[in-house]
């Protein structure tokens, strides 16, 4: 029985919630030939480089939190708007972001993230 791709996005929110972030957890919801695309920066493909770019900014977090306010399906696209709470040491940082999630076989094969990098910048200072 395969999962609603609605259902396998909330399921993939919800892994970042979990404390520190498991990026081996994470990146087992990805297609071989996954796209991950945070709009302000260039897109990476394949589950090794999601999990580096992944890495790259979560290093040094207590945790990372999806709070999903929205949440919509047509087929295979699911659409996410939430705010992305990341929780460093003596440091809480609140992000707006709309998601895009496209799912294929069970499979994230397309996630983009839409949000002001600005907005996050200005929060670490």
């Amino acid at each position: 029985m395969s999962t609603a791709p609605i259902d396998l996005v909330r399921e993939f929110c919800a892994a970042f919630g979990d404390g520190e972030p498991d990026l081996d957890r994470i990146v087992g919801f990805f297609a071989d030939d996954a796209v991950y695309h945070n709009m302000p920066v260039d897109p990476v493909v394949g589950p090794d480089a999601i999990r580096s770019t992944l890495a790259s900014f979560t290093t040094g977090l207590e945790s990372i939190e999806f709070r999903i306010a929205a949440i919509a399906a047509d087929g295979g696209t699911v659409l996410t708007e939430r705010v992305d709470i990341f929780r460093y040491p003596g440091k809480e940082v609140s992000l707006p972001v709309m998601g895009t999630f496209e799912v294929v076989d069970g499979k994230i094969a397309a996630w983009r993230d839409y949000f002001d990098m600005n907005q996050f910048m200005s929060q670490l200072s």
